[in-house]
């Protein structure tokens, strides 16, 4: 899967992509679970997350080959 960070979690995690490698499907709440376990910064973040460009509920399915964003509230004027 690639993971990519958007804006603030960019910064913070110091990395705009990252891959890993799982060979299952999860939920999209699973994967969550799985991505704070190691990034544990990322726990008192809120963001929405789009998989393939598609932004998702918890309950849908990622797949190893997926895309997955992770993109923050954005604020403007």
């Amino acid at each position: 899967m690639k993971i990519l960070y958007f804006a603030e979690l960019k910064e913070l995690l110091n990395r705009s992509t990252e891959t890993i490698h799982l060979d299952t499907t999860l939920t999209v709440q699973e994967f969550e679970s799985y991505l704070l376990k190691h990034h544990s910064e990322l726990k008192s973040k809120k963001f929405q997350i789009a998989v393939n460009e598609e932004f998702v509920r918890q309950d849908d399915i990622v797949q190893p080959g997926d895309t997955i964003a992770l993109i923050p509230p954005v604020s403007g004027g």
